[in-house]
């Protein structure tokens, strides 16, 4: 015989007037979590409220019902609703449902409570972000209805929006938070898949950074100086993809379609460059990028400023008295009101505008010269007109204004044979063994752009320098303990690293030089004249620059001249040249994406430690370049190649410190429970 089982009676349910409830001491939640208490007496407002409150009846001392109950669990709820009633936007008297209990403890009934509630998971809640768009609910107003920002809400669709198969991964706690938003980087759910595919075979951690590299791999970046020469829009307009990391700073984006954006390119310079062919320039050469250094042996033209217009003279005269008035009015004034200097910036701008003069050229010039048409580091059309070939030179203008050719290597077979075979004089950081020749050779071609520089603006030590060549031209005929080219032969990079001619080295060298240039005669015949005319200062400081020129510290794979290399180490000593302090950074692109993991850790380890380095020991190359970029910015560390002698390297960071280096380690936050937003 089946013994029947007890049948289980639930708690009875009735509607209680709200002035008749108060809260319980015996609620054991403490803590604010969650929703504020506005944001749920809004929520109840527009949907009332969707969960019953838990209650037991008050007693008096003699252990009889009181008529009032109070809210061991539901505390929040209530607080809403007397919010609600204070507001005057709910009766006092209102009926609210409650659940009433009476047997156990108050304790208990709020400690079960909330220790059975089931927390969402975030996927279920992507969907029903997603649910709500397809109901026709705008972004704006999902985030209204739901206390979050706008861009909370596109995360989370973006979220909402990544392969199926790749969410039901995510789902079965095979994926975490950090690798599904990673995988949002592009909605392409073939390659989402695809990435997914490979990470699964390789036993390499699955890493989020690492996911996004993959995933963006091929794409050009909204920074790039090509996106930003064709402009996103009209990119967008020819049916480029753009895909957005709306998780993790992505500059913009990418541009999916290298190919199209590299054709959009070239229409508009094509489109740039018939209008510069129409000035009547014999030739003219179209590149998105020109390598540094490409108008050496050609000569320039010298063309004269457009003279001011009789309207634009006006013009200038009564800005410029206007801003003399101005600065004579408040010449004395601690600060300027606000309207006064945006008068000033715009008058500045106005006079820029007047000053900055379209060059003339004259007309039986231009026949036989030309102009290059490239992009410049900013994304804007650069133009340099002007320049003459030896080949289009008259026999007459080569005689009278071309200087002899030199030969290109000014190198002895003594110093051929005293060099190194490779590189393990110029680089060996602990042991790891050389770095490429190609490698060294930019680097190097780095260190002799910035020597001319730092040397340029040293008149003192150029005029030293030079003074030491002339004696080893003079008194030692075969000698070569000189990184300089007196005969002001100025050595061409062969080697040229990723945005070299956009570097800010080769900027300043070329603002200098055409500065010069424009105080120069324009025959060469009235040059002796006119350096009469310098003061002492301008002497120095032209001949600094003239000298500067022929700076050649640059490692190759033919040129490695050990005592022209030890110069240079003394001229950078003499100039304390600090290529950290001048700009230079251990990048992927420039110098950790080239070398051995060998070469990696050293420099990690020198740079941060050797606790920073353990923890990147374990990845596969191109993540650890990665991982080291981010590591050394900001150190000051150098290559070997880019050192100069004397100069400290920042010691390595306390391993102990700082909560132990924690920050270089990838975010966990969305690891630990935080929300994607």
């Amino acid at each position: 015989m089946v013994k029947s089982s007890r049948k289980i009676t639930l708690s009875s349910s009735r509607d209680i007037p709200f002035d008749r409830l108060v809260m319980s001491k015996a609620n054991v939640r403490r803590i604010k979590a969650g929703v504020s208490i506005e944001q749920l007496a809004e929520d109840i407002a527009r949907r009332t409220l969707l969960q019953s409150i838990t209650v037991r009846p008050l007693h008096d001392a003699d252990g009889r019902e009181t008529g009032m109950f109070e809210i061991p669990a539901g505390g929040r709820r209530y607080r809403a609703l007397e919010r609600l009633v204070k507001q005057k936007r709910l009766a006092k008297d209102a009926p609210i449902p409650c659940i009433l209990r009476e047997d156990g403890f108050a304790e208990e009934d709020s400690l079960a409570e909330n220790m059975q509630r089931a927390p969402l998971h975030p996927l279920d809640q992507f969907r029903a972000f997603l649910v709500f768009r397809e109901k026709g609910m705008s972004e704006e107003e999902i985030a209204a209805h739901q206390f979050v920002s706008v861009a909370v809400v596109r995360q989370r669709l973006r979220l909402a929006s990544v392969s199926p198969r790749l969410l039901e991964v995510y789902a079965d706690d095979g994926m975490s938070l950090d690798q599904l938003m990673a995988f949002t980087v592009n909605g392409d759910h073939a390659r989402q898949e695809q990435v997914f595919e490979q990470l699964a075979q390789s036993s390499y951690a699955r890493e989020p950074h690492f996911i996004r590299r993959m995933l963006t791999e091929g794409a050009v970046r909204i920074t790039d100086k090509r996106a930003q020469f064709v402009g996103v829009n009209t990119y967008a307009a020819a049916g480029g993809a753009i895909m957005r990391d709306l998780f993790q700073g992505d500059d913009g984006g990418w541009l999916q379609d290298a190919g199209l954006l590299d054709r959009l390119a070239a229409e508009k310079l094509r489109a740039h460059a018939a209008l510069i062919a129409a000035e009547g320039w014999k030739w003219i050469e179209v590149a998105p990028d020109f390598p540094y250094g490409h108008t050496f042996g050609l000569r320039q033209l010298r063309g004269e400023p457009a003279a001011l217009t009789q309207e634009e003279s006006a013009s200038r005269a009564a800005l410029q008295a206007e801003l003399d008035g101005l600065e004579d009015i408040y010449a004395c004034a601690d600060s300027l009101p606000a309207d006064i200097s945006e008068r000033f910036d715009a008058i500045g701008m106005a006079l820029v505008e007047l000053d900055d003069r379209p060059v003339l050229f004259n007309p039986d010039e231009t026949g036989h010269a030309g102009a290059f048409v490239s992009i410049d580091g900013s994304g804007k059309v650069r133009v340099e007109r002007g320049y003459v070939r030896p080949d289009d030179e008259t026999l007459v203008e080569a005689d009278a204004d071309l200087p002899a050719e030199a030969d290109a290597r000014d190198q002895t077979e003594q110093d051929r044979s005293a060099a190194p075979s490779c590189a393990q004089n110029v680089e060996d950081e602990e042991g790891a063994g050389p770095i490429s020749d190609r490698l060294l050779a930019e680097l190097t071609a780095h260190r002799t752009l910035a020597l001319r520089h730092a040397l340029g603006a040293q008149p003192d030590t150029a005029f030293l320098a030079a003074l030491h060549a002339l004696t080893l031209r003079a008194f030692y005929p075969h000698a070569s303990e000189s990184c300089m080219a007196l005969e002001l032969k100025s050595a061409g990079f062969g080697a040229q690293a990723p945005g070299f001619n956009d570097s800010p080295w080769a900027g300043a060298v070329h603002g200098r030089h055409q500065a010069w240039l424009a105080r120069l005669p324009h025959e060469p015949g009235m040059l002796w004249e006119a350096l009469q005319g310098f003061d002492s200062d301008s002497r120095l400081t032209l001949f600094a620059h003239c000298v500067s020129l022929s700076v050649n510290a640059m490692v190759d794979a033919y040129t490695r001249p050990p005592r022209a290399l030890a110069h240079a180490d003394q001229l950078a000593m003499t100039l304390a040249l600090d290529m950290a302090a001048a700009g230079w950074e251990p990048t992927v692109a420039s110098y950790l994406g080239r070398v051995t993991k060998a070469h990696i850790l050293a420099s990690v380890r020198e740079a941060r430690g050797a606790q920073a380095s353990d923890r990147i020991a374990h990845l596969k190359r191109g993540d650890m370049a990665e991982q080291a970029q981010e590591l050394l910015a900001g150190t000051g560390w150098l290559p070997q190649a880019l050192r100069t002698p004397g100069c400290t390297i920042l010691a390595p960071a306390d391993p102990v410190s700082a909560a132990g280096d924690r920050a270089d380690e990838p975010a966990e936050t969305a690891k630990q429970g935080g929300t994607p937003a």
